[in-house]
């Protein structure tokens, strides 16, 4: 008994392993870990009675948190769009586009998979919708299965990390940090992840040719009626729109003055980068709308259907995160708009129905439930943790470390490497992040810039073979059989389990590789924040206590011995009254002043 009294928080740090093992669903090893050890430490005397008085105010703080009202906002957004045909338009029309290039399908499912990852937020989406969609495809034409399957899963993960991404939003919320800025400090990161990807296509297309061949021409169906590709107006159209959003990036100041009749020299970097971009897409879809409407014929079929497919997801994009990265709209708000506009562009597009949206209510439903129940079983679980002095456990376990903060981050991230082989990416931030937060506070790391460290490592456990969740639902739509293709008419050999796990290995390197060059440059991450004044107190306060100092010594005045009767013949008796400011009496309110002003500087 006294070994368990003195041992409390590590035996009840592996007594949840061991309900987890044994393969309980894990909100209620959650939940019963901490009301066993928690019934066990009140009958030893370790824990107060009134503990577990707390437990009701904390399942209603959950009820009460508005934050996580964004999760299914965005995954009703994400599953309407998924089913609404969005995700079929944008592989076909992006694989025409790269299809006269080798690897170009390949590049075609990494570029939709990041749209799809900044519309939808739900990896399961994502990777279903692309394994059904553009799967038989790279098959029909001669990809290398291990190439097309890793492709396909590593690219549905960057939902991840891609704003709007659902753990951003999990990891927000246990850090007690805004999602807007987790959502900044991940958005150079996430793009940086899918260059890598697009990296190691072309590096496999130079070197392997034959494992990511070119379409064909009769594959190529996006055509002009004269047979020609139609890419230089499409080129051209692109060129206006860029040239369109760098004038108007570089003038937007001029705009704000004339708007507001004020004279505006600065504006924010986010506005400006999302209301440029805005003007840019705009100005694209007004040109295909007046060369459709008006019959001129000046933009080929590859245009009008490039800037048709891909500009409403894009408008939808930048209504959503726009207004969150502007302050306009909470991640909630953000949301809530982003699943109004999903459900109006399927209406437009004619393909909402009663049964794709009662399917997506009750998918939504399902995963908000799974998030609740894990979140209020991890609240039973730390509670408890905590009442047995656990949170100093881990402390002094993690803060020993050699190395100081590094060899903490390295230790951490090795941590959840592997564990993210047996749990996802909900039950890592549950269980593990808030044991972790409070120790890197302490070390004084960022806790944004931690996050989405945090964030890019948990994108391995959709990827790890044999327990990714990715490769499950890559497998689930992937063929197991020999069938014969619809177009070719050929016998398509299945891909296998193994071809599978395989061709995931090269992109969960490419994510621990990402993960490094987080650790080495945080300027990845803490570049897209906003840099906050930080004034030294210390410096403030000493520089208040001398002019005070200063103030008390005046008021006293002169000893006695030292005064002279000041007479009008007495020399500076008729100089200018201020000259006693020149000698020293200074105000110590300009003076705290100046010191801030220095501190900022």
């Amino acid at each position: 008994m006294e070994f368990l009294q003195t041992n409390m928080a590590p035996v009840m740090f592996m007594g949840l392993i061991a309900f987890l093992l044994l393969g309980f669903p894990v909100a209620f090893s959650l939940g019963a870990c901490g009301l066993f050890f928690g019934f066990i430490g009140i009958e030893l005397g370790i824990l107060p009675e009134a503990l577990l008085q707390a437990l009701p105010l904390r399942i209603f703080g959950i009820m009460q948190n508005e934050t996580l009202l964004a999760i299914p906002f965005f995954t009703l957004m994400g599953l309407v769009l998924e089913r609404s045909g969005m995700a079929e338009d944008l592989l076909d029309t992006i694989g025409q586009l790269f299809g006269p290039v080798r690897g170009g399908l390949a590049l075609a499912v990494i570029f939709v998979g990041a749209l799809l990852a900044a519309t939808t937020g739900v990896v399961a989406a994502s990777v279903i919708s692309m394994g059904l969609i553009s799967l038989p495809i790279m098959l029909r034409y001669g990809y290398d299965r291990r190439v097309a399957s890793g492709v396909i899963a590593a690219s549905g993960t960057l939902a991840q990390i891609i704003p709007p991404s659902l753990v951003l939003i999990i990891l927000a919320d246990q850090l007690g940090r805004s999602v807007g800025e987790m959502y900044k400090g991940a958005f150079l990161p996430g793009f940086m992840l899918m260059g890598m990807y697009v990296s190691y296509v072309v590096l496999v297309a130079l070197i392997r040719p034959n494992w990511v061949p070119a379409l064909p021409p009769q594959a190529r169906t996006l055509r002009a009626d004269n047979g020609n590709s139609g890419l230089p107006s499409l080129l051209v159209l692109t060129v206006l729109s860029v040239g369109a959003s760098l004038f108007f990036a570089t003038h937007i100041a001029d705009v704000h003055t004339w708007w507001s009749g004020e004279l505006v020299t600065a504006v924010a970097k986010d506005e400006t980068i999302v209301v440029s971009m805005c003007v840019g897409v705009t100005l694209a879809f007004v040109l295909s709308m007046l060369n459709k409407v008006t019959g001129l014929g000046l933009l080929s079929r590859m245009a009008e259907r490039v800037t048709f497919v891909l500009i409403p997801p894009l408008l939808l994009i930048f209504l959503v995160l726009g207004t969150i990265f502007l302050g306009v709209a909470t991640p909630t708000e953000g949301g809530a708009m982003g699943a109004v506009g999903a459900i109006l562009m399927a209406t437009v597009r004619a393909r909402l129905n009663l049964s794709l949206l009662k399917q997506a209510l009750m998918s939504t439903t399902r995963l908000s439930c799974f998030v609740v129940f894990i979140l209020i079983g991890s609240t039973i679980f730390s509670l408890v943790f905590q009442g047995v002095d656990g949170s100093r456990w881990v402390e002094h376990l993690l803060t020993g470390l050699p190395g100081g903060q590094i060899g903490f981050l390295i230790l951490v991230n090795i941590l959840i490497f592997i564990l993210a082989f047996f749990l996802d990416f909900f039950e890592l931030s549950f269980i593990v992040v808030p044991l972790l937060a409070p120790v890197a506070q302490l070390l004084g790391i960022d806790l944004v810039w931690f996050g989405v460290l945090l964030a890019v490592n948990m994108q391995t456990s959709f990827m790890h073979p044999p327990f990714g969740f990715a490769l499950f639902y890559l497998r689930s739509v992937a063929p197991a059989v020999p069938y014969t293709d619809r177009v070719t008419k050929k016998l398509i050999q299945p891909i296998t389990t193994m071809q599978i796990y395989w061709g995931a290995v090269p992109f969960v390197v490419i994510q621990v590789i990402m993960v490094g060059l987080i650790i080495a440059f945080p300027g990845i991450v803490s570049s897209g924040l906003e840099k906050k004044e930080v004034y030294d107190m210390d410096a403030i306060r000493l520089q208040m206590e001398n002019q005070m100092q200063e103030l008390d010594f005046q008021d006293a005045g002169p000893p006695e011995s030292n005064l002279i009767e000041a007479s009008p013949d007495s020399p500076g008796a008729n100089d200018d009254p201020a000259a006693g400011e020149a000698q020293g009496f200074d105000d110590p309110l300009k003076d705290s002043e100046q010191a801030i002003v220095q501190e900022k500087k």
